[in-house]
């Protein structure tokens, strides 16, 4: 469709069917899918809704993570939320949907795909969210949202940001020092080396990391440090 039309009814067909829901207000679907630039008189843009639709998906996928993670510490599960409702995330959501050709932006906004604009199609995730919450209520939100995040947070790497870094932020708050990296090793070719890495944090027992560089070994060393300590749990067999 043409950035400054509204859904034509094929494309609002379409679309219903991908989200799983069809609107009983027309308008707020359309709305969901306007940009600030598009500056039409008639239903507005989608910032109100981007708002409420942040809070809805954050209280969706706490839930989900909550009754998924078992056993999973406070620490595991807030870096986990924070990676599903990233701008990241949520792009990656708009992507999968193809909302790039439904967007209605003015033409001061004239590229929808990659990294430059990957905030709007964030954004318009956000208020998708919030039209199916005010449309159909919670469980409709929620629907659509365990229909395409339920995949993205059973990952078995979804609460692996930065190992060093998770141990730092712990180490940290847990007993105000800094871990200690040292290298015990190295070993091997120099087209195939093996690094030996020992991480130390006061108050707990050492682990070692192997790999091919010091800074991979350094992370090996801080993940299982992480996952002995409870911060991070084990990945399962099964993934």
């Amino acid at each position: 469709m043409t950035k400054a039309q509204t859904l034509s009814a094929a494309d609002r067909s379409k679309l219903e069917s991908l989200i799983g829901h069809e609107f009983a207000e027309k308008g707020r679907l359309d709305r969901a899918l306007t940009h600030a630039s598009a500056r039409t008189q008639k239903g507005g843009n989608y910032e109100r809704l981007e708002f409420l639709g942040d809070r809805v998906l954050g209280l969706c996928i706490a839930e989900l993570l909550f009754k998924t993670f078992g056993n999973a510490a406070e620490g595991e599960l807030s870096v986990r939320l924070n990676q599903l409702v990233s701008a990241d995330t949520c792009a990656s959501v708009a992507d999968e949907l193809d909302l790039h050709l439904f967007i209605r932006t003015g033409s001061d906004v004239k590229k929808l795909t990659g990294k430059r604009m990957m905030n709007v199609r964030a954004d318009v995730v956000e208020s998708l969210i919030a039209a199916l919450y005010l449309d159909g209520g919670l469980e409709i939100a929620r629907s659509f949202i365990l229909k395409y995040w339920e995949k993205r947070a059973v990952r078995a790497d979804g609460a692996r940001r930065d190992a060093k870094t998770e141990l730092q932020e712990w180490a940290h708050a847990k007993f105000g020092v800094t871990p200690l990296y040292r290298v015990e090793e190295r070993s091997g070719p120099d087209h195939d080396p093996r690094f030996t890495v020992t991480v130390e944090v006061a108050g707990v027992a050492p682990e070692t990391g192997v790999d091919r560089s010091k800074r991979a070994a350094e992370q090996v060393a801080a993940t299982k440090m992480l996952e002995r300590e409870g911060i991070w749990q084990k990945p399962s067999a099964g993934n």
